[in-house]
């Protein structure tokens, strides 16, 4: 660089940069005596890092800086509580570890038996005080090694091991543990096609990122660019920023990462394992900063929900722990609290996270109060008419760009998705969320709690904080109202399709966008409502076990194959059973019956569009439905008893093969007339509509026969 500055000295141009490069080493010897200066007297971790700024720092005042990070300066020796048995069941692979470190290091060979000596009494200790086993895995030897190169005393060494594991290393680092769960949410926050892809290889972050998390990345980086990495690491005081770290190396690497699709998996567990090699020293800072800014674009409430869970200690955080490792495991996407979502429409908030709340509530809840920038979606709609659903999509993504060039607080690049918080109509939601993770969108996050949620948050406010709020048809202030609960008048009616419009012209724009949403829900609520009634003038005739039903299946193509479903036919979903009773029974005790030929989890369809966990059994003569009880999941409720002989025909639709319709009727001479019709999202749908199939020629053979 000298070189190429002194060929431009004679002319401004080198006057210049030569300029530049003075002005940059001024400050660079500016701020090193800055710290000298500072650590020669009382400093703390604040002045520290407004002196650093998240660079690394001279080698020789490394030893002070880590201590005063950790907070570990002058503290007492920890080790001397130690009682000196090297008696642990895996002391013998400890010995030999710490060996292997020690002659990896090149120490002379009078100090490598003191040395050793110190490792293992370190390990040891640290593994009986914190009553956990040893294993060469484990990263605790790779934390210890950049500790060495600190050239710190035995005490003051194990002091900044024990502070760093406790801190920064996340608890539960083993395979699929909540660590690994967290980290697939975030990753395909920022990158869903990257991460449906490893999805798809079966590659799940535990695979490459184990040996990155247990040891800050110490065991897979060179020393030098471990000790620049941990000096800006210590400055953040970031437990989290090991993840994004993780973060930048795949995003930074995924064109080769989608260019390996037809590689195995090893081959691709490989790659990604190298990647972190590769870093120089000098790659640092900014590898540090790029990390730093994924963070500021993920959103916060994820730090308070996991941090105490991963990284506490006390014994009511462990058990929290547990409950939040569960909860990690089965999330379709990153949470975010509803106070944080309040917090993003603040003109104050800052930098922080923008969201562009999308409330997928049916259109009568939304009507009865929703967050004033929330932009309706009727998840309903996915199912039941996905033509719809994707014009609304469309419309949302439309009014999403004009709120963000209008700087809206209602605009945000970042999709929240919100419910009611009551499970049996947040499966809807659920399945949007899927849908648009599908289609690789970008900072996809849910709600947690949903309305319900954001009603209990704002307390007596909730009138001023909620637009078109109407306690008498709001599901939280009348929770027996219900999902479909009507509004009593027509004053009530005018006030729950009123839309209010803010002050400024971007929320003039998005409150006009949402009205038209609320309209065409609406209208598309009394479409559906004209195809799935019910017609009660007319009386139903089932066919029963007398008939001949069997010869109608003969001289006509096979109705029991999976095909696209027909729209308009005569019979419509009927939500009462043969038999027109609602039994309530023992859902362990019916699905023990010994005329139980088969039986599969599902979720049942009703006339209103809400999925409700259900069970489906078949036995030799009939089909049934028990539909779980939400306040009593040990009983259930026999939604349908159908008789095998019934059953005409069983669809499916394209778009969703796993949504099964039968349908119940009887043959006249017409043709078939349709009379009733059950619809389950059932997983399994292949293998139960084919036992379904099964069953039915056995009973119309024993009829002819």
């Amino acid at each position: 660089m000298v070189l190429k500055v002194n060929l431009f000295c004679d002319n401004v141009y080198g006057k210049h940069v030569r300029n530049n490069m003075a002005d940059e080493l001024s400050k660079e010897v500016d701020w090193n005596e800055e710290l000298e200066t500072a650590l020669l007297q009382e400093c703390d971790f604040g002045s520290l890092r407004n002196i650093c700024k998240g660079r690394p720092v001279p080698a020789k005042h490394r030893p002070n800086v880590w201590q005063i990070c950790l907070q570990v300066q002058d503290k007492g020796d920890s080790l001397s509580s130690f009682d000196g048995f090297f008696d642990l069941p895996e002391q013998s692979t400890i010995r030999e570890d710490c060996a292997q470190l020690v002659d990896k290091l090149g120490n002379e060979e009078e100090e490598k038996v003191s040395v050793v000596a110190d490792l293992e009494s370190m390990i040891t200790y640290f593994s009986k005080s914190r009553v956990e086993s040893y294993s060469s895995d484990n990263g605790w030897l790779n934390i210890l090694q950049p500790l060495l190169a600190l050239k710190l005393g035995k005490s003051e060494t194990y002091n900044c091991f024990y502070a760093l594991i406790n801190k920064y290393i996340a608890r539960d680092c083993q395979k699929n543990g909540k660590p690994f769960h967290l980290f697939r949410l975030l990753l395909q926050y920022h990158d869903p096609e990257l991460c449906s892809f490893l999805d798809t290889k079966r590659i799940t972050p535990d695979v490459y990122a184990q040996s990155w998390f247990r040891s800050l990345f110490a065991s897979v980086c060179d020393l030098k660019v471990i000790l620049n990495m941990w000096d800006v690491y210590l400055q953040s005081s970031d437990p989290f920023l090991s993840f994004f770290m993780a973060l930048v190396i795949l995003v930074n690497a995924r064109e080769q990462l989608l260019e390996a699709e037809d590689k195995d998996k090893q081959f691709i567990v490989g790659l990604i394992t190298s990647f972190p090699a590769s870093l120089e020293a000098e790659d640092i800072e900014d590898f540090c900063s790029l990390a730093q800014y994924y963070a500021s674009k993920t959103p916060q409430s994820f730090r308070r929900d996991f941090e105490r869970p991963l990284f506490g200690t006390s014994l009511s955080q462990l058990k929290s722990g547990d409950e939040v490792g569960q909860q990690v495991s089965q999330m379709l996407c990153l949470p975010v609290s509803v106070s944080e979502l309040l917090q993003s429409t603040d003109p104050a908030g800052g930098d922080m996270v923008r969201y562009f709340v999308v409330d997928c509530r049916p259109a009568e809840q939304y009507n009865s109060g929703h967050l004033p920038t929330a932009m309706h979606l009727d998840a309903n709609l996915m199912l039941l008419n996905p033509e719809e659903f994707n014009t609304a999509i469309k419309a949302l993504f439309s009014a999403q760009q004009q709120a963000i060039l209008a700087g809206s607080a209602a605009g945000g690049e970042h999709l929240c998705f919100m419910g009611s918080g009551r499970d049996e109509e947040d499966q809807y939601v659920n399945m949007v969320v899927a849908n648009f993770l599908q289609k690789h969108q970008q900072y996809v996050s849910m709600a947690r709690g949903g309305y319900s949620a954001l009603h209990s948050m704002l307390g007596e406010k909730v009138n001023s904080g909620l637009a078109d709020h109407n306690g008498r048809s709001c599901i939280v202030c009348v929770p027996e109202m219900g999902s479909t609960s009507d509004v009593d008048s027509g004053e009530d009616i005018a006030h729950a399709h009123k839309v209010k419009h803010a002050g400024d012209s971007g929320e003039s724009i998005f409150g006009r966008l949402s009205n038209v949403m609320k309209s065409k829900g609406s209208e598309m609520k009394e479409k559906l409502a004209n195809y799935i009634k019910n017609d009660t003038e007319t009386e139903e005739r089932h066919a029963s076990n007398t008939d001949k039903l069997g010869k109608r299946y003969r001289n006509m193509a096979s109705v029991f194959t999976i095909g696209d479903e027909e729209e308009g036919e005569e019979g419509e979903f009927n939500d009462q059973s043969d038999d027109e009773r609602r039994e309530i029974v023992s859902l362990d005790t019916w699905l023990k019956k010994p005329d139980i030929i088969y039986s599969c989890q599902c979720r049942d369809l009703d006339n209103n569009g809400f999925l409700h966990p259900s069970y489906f059994l078949v036995t030799d003569t009939h089909l049934y439905i028990l539909r779980e009880i939400p306040k009593n999941k040990s009983m259930a409720m026999i939604q349908s008893r159908r008789a095998l002989g019934t059953i005409v025909k069983i669809t499916s639709k394209k778009r969703h093969p796993d949504l099964i319709t039968f349908s119940y009727g009887s043959n006249e001479g017409s043709g078939i007339k349709i009379t009733n019709k059950d619809r389950c999202l059932i997983p399994t749908a292949g293998e139960t509509t084919k036992i379904v199939k099964q069953q039915i020629m056995k009973v119309l053979d024993a009829l002819e026969s």
